[in-house]
């Protein structure tokens, strides 16, 4: 298993976890507004910190190539409210054609 799919579960349980903490700890109340808002985004935010991380991430640095190119493409077809099955096509299809150029 590599380090990816390691850090990947590790954030995942982390999550978890802290989606379980509020609960646990507060029984049937409800999470504080000033906390509720931060929990609510953490899912979305480590979510595109691995995005932005594998797009772009190079062996200690940043590279832009194919793979940057997909992502774009799919950020576009997220944006046109397309399916996520078009959006995944979209974005390999762009990558792929990227690399073909390339």
């Amino acid at each position: 298993m590599s380090a990816v799919w390691i850090s990947v579960i590790a954030v995942g349980a982390a999550t978890v976890a802290l989606k379980a903490v509020g609960p646990v700890l507060l029984g049937q109340r409800p999470l504080p507004s000033w906390l509720a808002g931060p929990v609510a985004l953490l899912a979305p935010a480590v979510l595109a910190a691995f995005v932005v991380t594998a797009a772009v991430g190079g062996d200690r640095a940043i590279v832009a190539d194919a793979r940057l190119v997909g992502v774009g493409a799919g950020a576009i077809a997220i944006a046109l409210r397309a399916p996520i099955l078009a959006v995944v096509v979209v974005a390999a299809a762009a990558a792929a054609v990227a690399r073909l150029i390339t």
